[in-house]
Order: C-alpha cells, then structure tokens, then sequence
C-alpha cells in the first residue's frame, strides 16, 4: 500500500515555525516575479578569490570550486598575439584568472585580421600585445589584463605558466631551462600554427603533481557478501556494473558485522571483475559479514616527470596521437618543426608560399635533423607533405589556431591547478585533407596584401571566392555558435554581396551565458541571441553578410525557412543536442545540403560530417538517452543521490507547473474537466489530477505570504516525516521477504524519519524556497524578511493528527471541486513556474537541491551541493570554452573541404577529443548503406523524381511495375498507403501531391 497524503494541520506548521530564528531576510519581489536573491554554497564575488557561482556556473560544474580558486590565483604570459595567441587568451581570460600578461615585438599587418579577432584595419601598424589588451579586457573585467615588453627569463618567475606562440628553439629552450629549474618550477608551453599544421610542447617541471587525473566522480559499489579469508573475496550487487580498476584504493562503509573495514583505511584492491574483485588483506581474524556495506574508489594524485627542450628534441618519448592513418607522421613532423626553424634562422623568412625552391631546402634541413638524432631514420621523409608543409608554414589559419588555442587553454588550466593529465609532451596535427584536391600553381597563391592573405596562400584565390561567396545557416547561438560566427567571419566566410550568412536561436541572453558566449556582453542580458551574436560578427568584419533571427528550425515554420531557402544553401551547421535536429536532418536529406554536426559537453566534444552521397544516415538524433530509474526505487527505495534529484524534480513539475496549469484548466470548464479526468483509466492518475487541483484552490489555497509558508512547512512534515513514518511502519527494519531474506538488504536503505527543526540551516532554506515559489504560483508579493511572516503563538504536539486514518472520498472531493469555483475571486488563476537554468537566484535550484538532499538525509544518502544537483538533474550542460574553440575548429576545418568540393570520403573526419585524458581522435565517416535491388542501387541520399500529376494508384502501379513490393507510402509521419488498409477508390485517383496538401499541418 502507497502512502496516503498527510491532510493539513496548521497548529504543527505554526510549532514549528515559531522556533525559527528572527534572522533570514528575503527580496523584495513584484507579485508573482521572481527572487531577486538565493542562498548560495558560494560567496559573493566581492573578494578576488570568491567566485561568481551565476556567472561562472558551467566552468563550475566542470572544475569545481577549489580548482576555480587556483585559478583565480594564477598569473600567466602569453608571448605571440598571433591568431594562436589570441585564441590561447581569449580561452584563459573567460576562465577567471587572476593576471594575463601579453607579449609582442610584432606589429599589427593586415592579414593578422583573417586570424586575430581583437584586432581592425585601425590596429594595423600597432604593437599586436597592445593593440589587443582593450578587447580582451572586455571578456572579464574581474582579472588584469597588462603588457610585458623587455621579456628576459628573470622576469618568467612572476607565472605560473607561460605560454609562447612564435619563438625559436634557441631562446625557447633558454626560457624552458629557466623555468624548469625554477623552484617552485614554472610550468612552459611551446606552440606553433604554421598552415595546417601545428604543435604543442609541455614542460611541468621535473616533478609535476595530478591532484585529479580523469575529473571523475569517485566510483561506488553496494556490497552483497565478503570472504573471510586471504585474500579477500568481494561481491557487490549484479544492478550495477563496478567501474574499478585493478590497482585502485578503496574505503569501506556501512559494513554490518565485519566493522573492523569500517576504518576509512585506504585498501588496494585486484582481479577486478563486473561484480566482484579481491580485496589485498587478511579477514579470515575479522567478524563474519553479516549484511550492507558500500565500497567506494580513493582517486589517487599521479606524479610525472617532464624533460626540458633540450632533452625531448632528441629523445621526445611517444607522441600523443590523434588520427591513426597518420600513425607514422608525429615522427616526421618532429623533424620538420625543427628544420622550419633553422631555416627561419638561416633565412630570416619563412619559405614562400608555392616555392619549390624554398621547400627543397626546407626537406634538406629536415634530413639534417634527422641524422641528429640517435643514429638517424628517426621518421621516413615523405617529400610531398614537407613541400605542403612549406609552402603554407608562413600563415596563421584561424581553423588551426582555434584548435590549438583551444588544446593549449586547457593546458594551462592544469599547470594552474593540477586538475585533469596534462599533455606529456608533444603533440603534433596536421590536416592536409583540407587542402583543395586540384593541385595549385604558384599564381594561385601570389600575395594581395589582403587581411585574408594568409588563407590565400594555402587555399588560393578560387577557394576564397568561394568562401565569400557561401550561404550558410547557422542554428543556434551558444557556446559553440559563437566561436564558429567568430571563425566564419576571419576566414571571410558569407563576406560578399553573393554571401549570405543566416542565424537562429529563440533564446536570450542570460548572465550565465557571459563568460563561455564571448560574444555577449554585461549590457546584452535580456536580449535576443541570435542578434547580439550577429552584431558583434559583424565587429570583427564589417564585410560579414548576416540576417538574424529569433525562431526555431522546425515544422510549420516554412514562411521563414522555406523550400527556396533550404535550395540556395550550400552548407548547414547544428548541434546534436538543438532543437529540432531530427526535422533539420530530414530538411538536409532531401535538398542534398551538407550538415556538419557537433556536440560540447564539459571537457569533451564530437564532430560529425553529414555530407550528400557520401556519408551515412544516422536516422533520429534526438535528446541523449536520460538513464531512468524503476519507480518504486525513486518513490520508496533511493540508495543514490540520482533518484532523489529524479524524485525531487519530479516534486517541482507537480507542484509549481502541473498544478497550477490544471487548475487553470479546470477553471476555464469545471465540469469537462472532471469528467476528461475520470474518463481515463489508470486510478493513480485520476487520484492526481483531482488532488493536484484540490491541494490548490480547497485545502491550501494561499492568500498570504503566511499561508505559503504554512504550506511549506506542512510539505515538509509530510516528505520526509508522515510518509517515511508510514513506510517504515508498514515495512518495519525487521520485515522479511517471502524468500526468508532480509527486505532491507542492500541495496535498499532504511529510512529514517525527522521533522523540521529551525536549528537547521538546511530546513530553513527549504522553507524559503517553496514559500517563495508557491507564492509565486498564486501571485502573493514576497516580503522583505522571512522574519516578518513567523508566527508568534506556541502550536500544540506535531503528532496531533495520525495521517495513516485519513481516507480519500473521491465523490466528496468532486461535489466540493464543483461547487469551488463560486468562492474563488472574479479572474482568479494560477501561474505555472517555468524552469530557468540561468538564473541562479529564483530559488528553482534551491527547492530541488533541498528537496532531493533532505531525501537523502532520511536515506543516510551523502548530499550534494547545489550546482552538482543542477548538473546530475540535467538542468544545466557543464561547458568551458576551449572546447567550444577545438570543436569548431575543427568544423572549420572540414568546411574548407565541403565549399571547395570534390573531396572523396577518405578527406573528411569526424573527431572525438576529450581535453582530460588529453585524447584526441581522428577517424574517416562511414559510408552509406547502399541498397540493391535488380538493376538498380540506391542510398538514403538517392531519390526518384516522378511527374507530380502522378496519382497515389499510379505510384503504386510504377513501384509494382519495378517489381518493388509497397508496404507503405508515408509523407511524414502520415501513412497515405497501406496493403493492410485499402485505400479508397477516390484517393487512389487523386493526385500524390494533392493529399500531401490535405494533411494536417501541410502547406
């Protein structure tokens, strides 16, 4: 039997209340408006080093507090405001740290503006360093952006880190000396983009410490039997599979009988099995196990050594791979990097662009390299990729630099905190396929001291045209959308009269938007994305073609992105997780229109080429598969804080969403209402929508603010005090089940029941949160403090009332229900609370997280804090700009393939990268299934174009006529044609196009 609903009784609310403390003060708020303020884990952002939890709540979610600290102690240099600069402190400023310092001997030249987006054609002839400081400052006035002009490596013992973009092996190697024998040592980044190839070289210092090698949360298992024996013998509950390795520490908890493990020593456990594992100690001397216990992984710091330059030139261990068709090339480029830079030095130039000549001399130099090391044939040189590495190695591609930046960013998050395993040590990547697949003559990449020169040189004149001349669509304004609106715009992508750039999001700007979305700013909260984004594009290229709008891709909405629009696209750009991205993959099938996909989540990101006739269909993306949870485990048997986040949200949509609309709905038509309610055939579900309205406008219909907390407090008696006590009263701690077994064995928990005590902060501030949120529903004015709504009288015993006596009179509750409407006001109604992720201060996060760790505290489940309830209840994606930045440089990167055309499948890639492990993964898309039938193949990207005077019996008549058998004609999700239902004789005379215009919804 369920436990019924505790009827109200105010004297225990006013008991309860009157003990409270005169201290809490609340917001003022405009009836039915939300809380101006919340309680929060976090301080106020008034000290430098206490963070903005609404402004920094996706890093948050991804770092943590402690590793945020870090940060915002951390001073870092970045020496080369090339693109790559740029990017590396673009990523590090939105991050919260405490100084960024810049270093440039260069001046601004024009075809710095096709990669650097803090700079314009007013900056040209400007110190680069300086020129950028304004802009970037602009991302996060919390931190000291500055200059550095006279760099000598004395003056590197300020940082914590430094990175160089564009220095020669000489003086990178007498800078990483110094650092590396610093004490404490300095952490030192080298990194170069030249064309399509890039590299990375980390330097820790010789003994670098990883507080946290993966971010994950420790792993748990529930145990069902332990040997006493040596070893040890381990079994854990078959619900879950143990995510253990061999070698992993461990701590015991919760043991019943053999208590000597419940020491919180650290054990090493082996021989890890799905449900089992070893555990390395002697228990044949410990009691004999008796039942429960939970077992849970000890994360281990790792120390690693790192080799100065010096060292690593010659001896750079294994190279961090990232695509496995070029498992050779990490090699070769070790070389290649290092012959650039004797060439450079000999020179003092990079080899010209189209240069057979240059380019000989370079594959000469990387020969030389070559016999340096060891006994030489360290890499077999491949000739034709040195002359393409050559030939661009004097440009900066925003793509490239995007990627980079985004690696490096990442790279410096982990010097300054320890948090995640740094990149051990170099890393190379190219990406050749992007180059166009007719060879180019040197007159193809001549110099036009243009701001897209450096594109020009690698990719020719004809594929810049090309950019220009693209119509691209663009849905969404997020994270990512802003880096790749960034990126577009410096490549000069939709930049002529012939271009056309459109851009969609529904959404608006919110104060948790400001540090990932880089393109937002304090003044733009409110305002609608999609236009701000395509503003401040514009910024950084005036040439920029856009047209913004605010609505979503989907079906009925034709009017706007119609037939002709969906023709003239050449290339179409989506999240996996967006809106409607079954409707635009269906919408890019049909016009053959490219579609590169992606998905950033926290560390990681995936790339996804969808391109016409070559790849494969993956049919519905939809929403990512959410785990679900049996019921009755969420209603009555939680044993992990995810079923009370599912409980506890569930609680929310019932309580400040279904039963405001229902009684909204009820009022407008009392009667067709109750009688739709008691039509349907699931008793549960006539009992809550008639007791959902009831709670509302018969038993607890607020009036006052007073009211509202009544009700929260007769709530909170009820959660976690009548109905536990009903439970466990039912189910006593002894019950056994029909087999002779315990019932409350693991992994189900004994509850224990409690009743509100205003001694506890944490009662207190769930009283706030539903007070507030339930008087918003009823559109009650909110006072200014909590105190002035306490009562002051002494209520009698809490246990007055037994709720197990209580019964429900279904028809009872009805005739009142009837009758209700006539007392209510003239107009009354409720208004429904909807979700906002983004406000950290309407206490909708507030009454979820207590709600769910007030669960788990009658469950002895370990709670959580407020904004990991936000991510573990899915309210909130954790996400930090580099890897928005690697992910649409990525994209970017591929764009260049599908505008140029003519690319075969072995061109493009899909990528996977996760900025933890570091991996990142390279991998060629698969192919469509293709289909066989007689004579004919086809894929999901073939169609037949038949006369559209054809009727639904002609189209059969053709199909049959191939010897195709129908089993059904659908247009849609409508079904015209059915063997099982015959048509009728009109319809199979009327013409296919004519009953698609019938359809609901058609056009």
């Amino acid at each position: 039997m369920l436990p019924s609903k505790r009827p109200a009784t105010k004297k225990t609310e006013e008991k309860a209340l009157s003990e409270s403390e005169p201290s809490l003060k609340m917001p003022k708020m405009e009836t039915g408006s939300s809380s101006s303020a919340a309680a929060s884990g976090i301080p106020s952002p008034s000290d430098p080093l206490e963070i903005d939890e609404e402004l920094y709540c996706r890093q948050l979610a991804v770092y943590g507090i402690e590793t945020m600290r870090k940060l915002a102690r951390s001073n870092v240099l970045i020496s080369g405001l090339s693109g790559l600069g740029a990017e590396i402190a673009k990523n590090l400023v939105v991050t919260g740290l405490k100084s960024v310092t810049l270093h440039d001997d260069e001046s601004v030249q024009l075809r710095d503006l096709s990669s650097n987006f803090f700079l314009s054609e007013d900056d040209v002839g400007k110190n680069r360093a300086l020129a950028c400081v304004p802009k970037l400052q602009e991302l996060n006035h919390a931190i000291s952006v500055s200059t550095l002009t006279d760099l000598k490596p004395s003056k590197l013992s300020d940082f914590q880190a430094v990175v160089f973009t564009d220095i020669s092996l000489e003086k990178a190697i007498e800078c990483d000396d110094y650092c590396h024998n610093h004490e404490p040592p300095i952490a030192f980044i080298k990194a170069e983009v030249r064309g399509l190839f890039g590299n990375i070289f980390c330097d820790f210092g010789p003994e670098f410490t990883v507080v946290d090698v993966n971010g994950a949360e420790p792993h748990m298992g529930i145990i069902s039997f332990i040997s006493n024996s040596n070893p040890a013998e381990v079994i854990c509950f078959d619900n879950e599979v143990l995510k253990f390795q061999d070698g992993d520490h461990v701590v015991f908890s919760e043991v019943l009988g053999m208590t000597e493990l419940n020491d919180q020593k650290h054990r090493r456990i082996k021989d890890v099995a799905p449900q089992s594992f070893t555990l390395e100690e002697d228990t044949t001397s410990f009691g004999r196990y008796e039942k429960g216990g939970i077992v849970t992984q000890v994360k281990q710091s790792k120390v690693l050594k790192f080799k100065p330059l010096r060292d690593a030139l010659k001896d750079p261990g294994e190279f961090l791979p990232c695509d496995y068709s070029k498992f050779d090339k990490p090699q070769l480029f070790h070389l290649a990097f290092q012959a650039l830079d004797k060439f450079r030095n000999d020179f003092g130039r990079f080899p010209a662009a189209g240069s057979s000549e240059d380019a000989e001399k370079l594959i000469n130099f990387t020969g030389e390299v070559d016999g340096n090391i060891g006994d030489g044939g360290f890499a077999e040189i491949d000739t034709k990729l040195l002359h393409q590495f050559a030939s661009g190695s004097g440009a900066v591609l925003n793509p490239m630099a995007a990627v980079f930046g985004g690696i490096v960013g990442e790279e410096v998050v982990k010097a300054c905190s320890g948090k995640f395993h740094p990149l051990h040590q170099f890393f190379y990547f190219q990406s050749v396929e992007s180059l166009p697949v007719e060879p180019l003559n040197p007159g193809d990449v001549e110099p036009q001291n243009c701001r897209y020169e450096d594109q020009i040189c690698i990719f020719g004149h004809k594929l810049q045209k090309k950019l220009e001349d693209a119509k691209v669509f663009l849905v969404g304004s997020g994270v990512l959308e802003c880096e790749l609106l960034k990126n577009l715009a410096l490549m000069g992508v939709c930049c002529s009269a012939e271009g056309k750039l459109t851009i969609t999001d529904d959404n608006f700007i919110e104060k948790s938007n400001l540090r990932q979305q880089f393109l937002f700013r304090d003044r733009n909260i409110g305002e609608a994305k999609s236009t701000v984004a395509a503003d401040a594009a514009t910024s950084i290229n005036p040439n920029l073609h856009i047209e913004a709008f605010q609505i979503q891709v989907r079906s009925g909405e034709e009017d706007v992105f119609n037939d002709a629009f969906w023709r003239h696209l050449d290339v179409v750009n989506a999240q996996l997780n967006v809106k409607g991205i079954d409707y635009i993959l269906s919408r890019c099938f049909y016009f053959q229109k490219p579609l590169l996909m992606s998905q950033i989540l926290g560390t990681t990101c995936d790339t996804l080429m969808v391109i016409p006739h070559l790849t494969q269909h993956f049919g519905p993306v939809g929403d990512p598969p959410v785990e679900q949870f049996p019921l009755c485990v969420v209603d009555f048997f939680p044993h992990k804080i995810d079923h009370c986040l599912t409980w506890a949200n569930r609680e929310f949509e019932n309580l400040f969403v279904e039963a405001p609309d229902r009684v909204n709905r009820f009022l407008e038509d009392p009667s067709d209402y109750i009688s739709a309610v008691l039509n349907i055939d699931d008793d549960h579900i006539i009992h809550e929508g008639i007791t959902l309205v009831t709670d509302c406008i018969l038993d607890h219909r607020c009036q006052t603010f007073n009211d509202c907390v009544v009700w929260a407090v007769q709530t909170f008696q009820e959660k976690f005090y009548y109905l536990v006590r009903q439970l466990t009263s039912q189910i006593p701690k002894d019950f056994v089940s029909d087999d002779g077994s315990p019932f409350w064995s693991a992994p189900k928990r004994f509850p224990e029941p409690f009743q509100f005590s205003s001694a506890d902060p944490a009662h207190i501030s769930f009283i706030m949160a539903a007070s507030i949120l339930r008087a918003e529903t009823f559109g009650i004015p909110i006072p200014d403090s909590f105190n002035d709504v306490l009562p002051d009288n002494t209520a009698t015993d809490v246990e007055a009332s037994d709720p197990f006596d209580q019964r429900v009179d279904l028809d009872d509750i009805i005739t009142k229900l009837r009758e209700c409407p006539e007392k209510l006001p003239p107009g009354f109604q409720m208004k429904p609370v909807e979700f906002e992720k983004g406000d950290n201060k309407n206490y909708h996060m507030d009454f979820i997280a207590g709600l769910a760790n007030l669960r788990a505290r009658n469950y002895r489940i370990p709670e959580v804090d407020k904004l990991k309830a936000k991510v573990l209840s899915r309210r909130m994606i954790p996400l930090i700009s580099s890897s928005a930045a690697l992910a649409a440089g990525l994209l970017c990167l591929e764009l260049y393939k599908v505008l140029a055309g003519g690319h075969s499948l072995e061109d493009y890639r899909d990528s996977h990268a996760d900025l933890v492990t570091p991996a990142y993964l390279e991998d060629e898309p698969l192919s469509p299934k293709v289909t066989e039938h007689q004579d004919m193949y086809w894929t999901v990207w073939d169609h037949w174009d038949l006369d559209e005077e054809i009727t639904l019996g002609g189209l059969i008549q053709w199909l049959e006529e191939r010897d195709l058998n129908v089993y059904g004609i659908s247009c849609g999700s409508i079904l015209l044609f059915s063997p099982i239902h015959e048509p009728s004789v009109e319809w199979l005379h009327t013409r296919v196009v004519d009953l698609a215009r019938m359809l609901p919804g058609s056009r």
